[in-house]
Formats: structure tokens, sequence, C-alpha cells
């Protein structure tokens, strides 16, 4: 087998994982309310904004559970989901009349994957 066809193989089974894992996700509608209770009615770009670091955590927590490197890798998987989803959730966020910097960000984050975590009481996810 080619190193092409396992990395095919394995592309594969990770989009299958990630498909199952925003199925499992906690509906954006939920996680807006929680984290933006003063975005009423609820703003496109703010269910965006969380979608988007919801998907985020998943990719990138189902990232390191495929690699073996789950646990004692908070600050990395904060880090990842950060580089991926920053620049958008500000614009988004922005477009919405909330301000939002680094830090804010990455406590929304921190935030979802607390949610996450206490889903049904099931699960770990450690952002």
């Amino acid at each position: 087998m080619s190193f092409i066809s396992v990395m095919e193989t394995i592309g594969k089974g990770f989009a299958k994982g990630l498909k199952w894992a925003v199925e499992y996700a906690v509906p954006v509608e939920k996680l807006v309310g929680l984290l933006f209770p003063v975005a009423a009615p609820i703003a496109n770009e703010v269910a965006d904004a969380t979608s988007l670091i919801q998907t985020a955590v998943l990719l990138v927590e189902q990232k390191y559970a495929a690699s073996g490197a789950q646990s004692g890798t908070g600050a990395q998987k904060l880090s990842e989901v950060l580089l991926l989803t920053e620049q958008a959730v500000t614009a988004l966020l922005a477009k919405a009349g909330i301000t939002a910097d680094s830090s804010y960000i990455a406590n929304v984050v921190s935030a979802v994957v607390a949610i996450l975590n206490v889903q049904n009481g099931q699960g770990s996810v450690a952002a």
C-alpha cells in the first residue's frame, strides 16, 4: 500500500469521524444562548461564529485522539483552535456588534469545551 493510499484511507475515516462528532455536538442555538445571552434574537453571525468554534474544537480533538496524544495537550489544542478560528470569529462577532479580542475568544472556546465535556454526562473533549 502506497503512502498516498494510506493517507486517503485515513482521510476518509477522519471525515466520517468528524461527521459523527458534529452530530454529537450541542445544537448551535443552545450554545449561542449560553455563550451570548445578550445577542437575542440570535444574529446569524453569532450562530456562525459559535458553530465555527465548536466544529474546530471537535476537529482538533479528533486529530489528537487519532494520534494518541489526547491528554495533557489542552494549551496546544486551544492554540490550534484559535489559529483556525480567531480571525473569522472576531469578524463575525464584530458584525453582530460584539467586540472580541484574543482572550475573549479563548474564553469562549474554553466554554464550548466545558459544555461539550458535560454534554449528556458523557464524552471527553479537552481543548
